[in-house]
């Protein structure tokens, strides 16, 4: 099922209970990080560079629903 990807001007909603709020993710993604060691060898992300990334699934984090998941227009959004 492919999930929609909000925009500007939307964002998600959840059609079973009305959520806007609170969703669990799960994504895929490819990237390019810049790592740099301090001198005791621990490790800090200093540039992260996406080359791709895919959502997976968006559960709603109050009803548990996942494939009621919509976009709807933002506040003041153009769409609205």
């Amino acid at each position: 099922m492919a999930v929609p990807v909000p925009t500007a001007d939307t964002r998600w909603r959840c059609a079973l209970c009305g959520n806007l709020t609170r969703f669990d993710v799960t994504r895929s993604s490819r990237s390019v990080e810049y790592v740099h060691l301090d001198l005791a060898g621990e490790p800090k992300v200093e540039e992260r560079e996406v080359l791709s990334e895919t959502i997976e699934s968006v559960r709603c984090r109050w009803c548990n629903a996942v494939d009621r998941i919509e976009l709807v227009a933002r506040p003041g959004g153009a769409e609205s």
